[in-house]
């Protein structure tokens, strides 16, 4: 079982959560949470909910477009991770407090009743300032614990603006 925050963190190259992955023959991958949309600047745009995913654990997913649903089964399928299960929980980025429930219920629910022998979790690495990031480590900390089970944390790569060099 292993959570993230965005698909970026599973997409993007040299992801630690990826390399993390490939070695389970069966991960149950929960993303909390849309990546932010990304839009020309003075333009607002809507990443609309991505049912390419396993849609057991959030039912709003009805008016999804097909683009961008393909677009996510393409970037998944390239990264050729074939025990790899996604699911989707919808929420909205920034995460806050209040949705720490919602993850741990979750993340509940793939576990199940009684965990299998040899389940691990998978989780982010808590990240500087990143509120999304510690709703999702401590939901994960705290599954870990309710259930006994190991936890293997992942870093999470930081994006940054590299500008031009002064002359």
């Amino acid at each position: 079982m292993a959570v993230a925050v965005s698909p970026m963190e599973l997409l993007r190259p040299e992801s630690d959560l990826a390399r993390l992955v490939e070695g389970f023959p069966h991960v149950d991958l929960l993303v909390t949470a849309e990546d932010p949309p990304v839009a020309a600047p003075g333009t607002v745009s809507v990443l609309p909910a991505a049912d390419a995913w396993d849609d057991d654990l959030d039912d709003d997913a009805d008016d999804v477009d097909d683009d961008d649903v393909d677009h996510v089964r393409e970037d998944v399928a390239r990264l050729e991770l074939p025990g790899l299960h996604l699911h989707r929980l919808g929420l909205r980025q920034p995460l806050d407090g209040s949705a720490e429930g919602d993850v741990i219920a979750a993340l509940s629910e793939l576990v199940g009743f009684d965990p299998e022998p040899g389940l691990y979790g998978v989780a982010p690495a808590p990240g500087p300032a990143d509120p999304s990031r510690a709703v999702v480590h401590r939901a994960a900390q705290r599954i870990a614990q309710v259930y006994g089970i190991p936890l293997l944390r992942y870093r999470c790569l930081e994006l940054s603006v590299v500008g031009d060099e002064p002359a």
